[in-house]
């Protein structure tokens, strides 16, 4: 934190200063507490605010919007888990790293090096205390004393987990809530020894007695129950926020939430509440969870100087059930194509809200495009702290956005996205080019036998198609070649931010995917 003389704060005082860039705002006993509310694999729809037809009331979520700045236009960097957590910590896209497809398991070596600056580790150098509790989805390294997941010694301390990656404190487990280890961690060390292994459940939605409860077989610690862990969670992160609130030194909470990923597990008073399915029971339960944390913050006498952002990490898993949602009324990818693990909105447009009373005094819609990716930078510019060449690569500052309410200049020039098996997408004021001839994900066309005979890439203008149904790749072949132009630019720059160019990690990006050649 950056600290002022009293000579110092009555000249900004005078001069009436609120300073963006490297300082923070000289006028306030701290910088604000921030707690990043990430949800998984919520649909945009599944937010009652964002979905004037939607089925599911969301009361508390919809608070934050209420009082705070609404994004309608934002997007996770990928369609799936990893990735996106990646791009979040990191304000780099998720393909520059050695993840080039698919999600990491929780078994899966650490994928942030220790060299990499992390959202955490920056907060940190400007004097917060940082904190990381739930799902971590990143790798770490367990401690093996063979060759194999059986040869996991679950009495000795993990490694390169998120502890080393500027966390004060960590609890949670490895991979999502479906993928063994089911062991906490807390810090670096496992909680309890696995006890139990716990059977799988795969039955595919909608086969006889198939509830979306899945889950894969493996170990589970004596303290682990799979239908306690959101609520357990909640309750740690409002012990965290009650302990920390009148510190000093303001917090940085990261709440990764496991729900309402698979396995769907809605506790007792919400199953059938919905009168949906399970996987909307869930989503009440999702509600009513961040209703206890921002319940804690405002208990806490901090709500003022207290940032919170609630988002998720892609969009709305077909484990939801879509055809019985649909069948009553609701969509949990709103009026969006596709779902998680697609290049189509539906898999990485998100709901993303942000409350802060002592800053945003009127609340208010940003439609403008944004990324995730973009809340390092933004919590960078808050604390004062100013990036290096090789930080945060691919992140814009959204603090004028969020603060003026009038705010119209472009902040990015374009957003790139990345599905599960990954293909590439990119974004340009209302314009989409998809280089791939189908979804790239789950929904149809698959990539596969359901692309043969479509056309290779895909264009769609979402001003006035934002179902994406019209492909206008033939119509507009000079929108297309400057969209890969810009795409092939920043995959080569290293950075999609003005800076110098910078390497990525592992093999080069466009081995991993079909390219369109650009031709003059």
């Amino acid at each position: 934190m950056i600290m002022y003389n009293k000579t110092q704060i009555a000249f900004f005082s005078l001069c009436g200063f609120v300073l963006f860039g490297n300082a923070t705002f000289a006028n306030e006993k701290k910088d604000p507490n921030i707690i990043f509310i990430l949800t998984d694999d919520l649909g945009y729809g599944d937010v009652s605010f964002l979905n004037a037809n939607g089925k599911i009331p969301t009361p508390n979520i919809d608070r934050i919007a209420q009082s705070g700045v609404t994004f309608t236009d934002a997007h996770s960097s990928s369609a799936v888990c990893s990735p996106t957590r990646y791009g979040i910590l990191t304000g780099r896209y998720n393909w520059r790293s050695t993840l080039k497809q698919g999600v990491l398991g929780g078994y899966s070596k650490a994928l942030i090096p220790p060299g990499r600056k992390t959202m955490a580790a920056m907060l940190k150098s400007r004097g917060y205390q940082t904190a990381c509790m739930g799902k971590w989805h990143l790798g770490w390294d367990w401690n093996n004393i063979g060759k194999g997941e059986d040869s996991i010694d679950f009495s000795k301390q993990i490694s390169n987990g998120p502890t080393t990656l500027g966390f004060d404190y960590f609890y949670g487990f490895s991979g999502s809530l479906d993928m063994p280890p089911y062991v906490y961690v807390e810090n670096d060390r496992p909680t309890s020894l696995p006890v139990r292994t716990t059977e799988g459940n795969n039955k595919p939605v909608g086969s006889p007695g198939s509830d979306g409860s899945y889950w894969r077989k493996g170990p589970t610690g004596s303290d682990f129950s799979h239908e306690d862990c959101l609520s357990n969670l909640t309750q740690r992160a409002v012990k965290y926020i009650k302990e920390n609130a009148k510190s000093v030194k303001p917090f940085f909470l990261y709440f990764p939430m496991p729900a309402p990923h698979t396995p769907i597990l809605p506790s007792k008073e919400f199953r059938g509440k919905s009168g949906l399915n399970s996987y909307a029971d869930y989503v009440l339960m999702v509600d009513f969870e961040v209703g206890e944390i921002l319940k804690s913050i405002d208990q806490s006498g901090e709500k003022d100087n207290t940032l919170v952002v609630f988002a998720s990490d892609n969009g709305c898993s077909p484990w939801a059930d879509f055809i019985s949602l649909k069948a009553k009324g609701h969509n949990p990818s709103f009026i969006f194509r596709g779902n998680k693990a697609d290049l189509f909105d539906g898999g990485h447009r998100i709901p993303c809200l942000i409350q802060w009373p002592a800053k945003i005094k009127s609340p208010h819609i940003v439609s403008q495009t944004v990324c995730l990716n973009d809340f390092m930078a933004t919590f960078a510019n808050i604390a004062g702290y100013q990036f290096a060449d090789n930080e945060a690569e691919d992140s814009y500052n959204l603090l004028p956005a969020i603060l003026n309410p009038g705010y119209r200049k472009i902040i990015r020039e374009a957003t790139v996205h990345h599905s599960i098996n990954g293909s590439f997408t990119i974004r340009k004021g209302d314009w989409k080019l998809l280089l791939a001839a189908g979804s790239g994900g789950w929904s149809s066309p698959k990539p596969g036998k359901e692309e043969e005979g479509l056309p290779s890439v895909q264009l769609y203008n979402l001003k006035s198609d934002p179902a994406e149904k019209d492909n206008l790749q033939t119509k507009y072949p000079e929108v297309v070649r400057e969209l890969t132009a810009l795409l092939k630019k920043y995959v080569e720059d290293g950075r999609s931010t003005p800076g110098n160019k910078q390497n990525n990690d592992g093999e080069y990006p466009w081995k991993q995917i079909r390219f369109l050649e650009i031709k003059d």
